[in-house]
């Protein structure tokens, strides 16, 4: 599994991003599973996501693709980021905690490639922007985290343990001086 998303909502809702295996939806808080097919025509989940519009915004990133989807799943369209996107190997997503329109991503060359970026996008996926890191990422950007508490805090991390900060939402970005291994996952939690 790459990646869980409950519904804020309704904790009842929940899906998971397998990689090589597509997007699952459960609507008894995880009882039952549907597997969820129409337009997701890459199974190879990365990272799935939720934004708090109306109606719900579910997100999947595959290898060279993101999805969208407005009807809770049941059917995706892809946002065709090869034509908007530096490098084309999409890793993780994440929605801004106070603005559903704003999205983050990382990407990179494949899965550890030799560089990664932070890509920003302020209209749900439409156009996106390369966010200014102050060096450039060891490996593929795999993943972000942030938490509603400073939505504007969002932590970035490289597969091969480069960790990037940012305080102001992507303007500004600082790399913290301890290197790790890999890592696959993070988690900001406010004191």
């Amino acid at each position: 599994m790459t990646g869980v998303v409950v519904d804020p909502d309704n904790p009842s809702r929940v899906w998971a991003g397998v990689e090589i295996d597509g997007v699952f939806r459960s609507l008894d808080g995880g009882d039952t599973w549907t597997h969820l097919e129409t337009g997701l025509y890459d199974p190879d989940i990365h990272a799935v996501t939720i934004a708090a519009t109306q109606p719900k915004r579910i997100y999947a990133s595959t290898a060279r693709e993101m999805f969208v989807s407005d009807d809770l799943g049941d059917t995706w369209q892809p946002l065709s980021i090869k034509e908007k996107w530096p490098l084309p190997y999409a890793r993780g997503i994440m929605v801004k905690a106070d603005d559903p329109g704003v999205l983050f991503a990382g990407c990179g060359e494949t899965t550890t490639g030799e560089k990664g970026h932070v890509l920003r996008t302020t209209d749900f996926g439409a156009t996106w922007e390369v966010l200014p890191l102050p060096t450039q990422p060891n490996a593929t950007v795999w993943g972000l985290a942030t938490h509603p508490a400073n939505a504007n805090r969002i932590v970035a991390f490289s597969l091969f343990g480069e960790v990037y900060v940012t305080e102001d939402a992507g303007a500004s970005w600082r790399k913290i001086a301890r290197e790790f291994g890999e890592i696959r996952a993070a988690v900001w939690v406010p004191n």
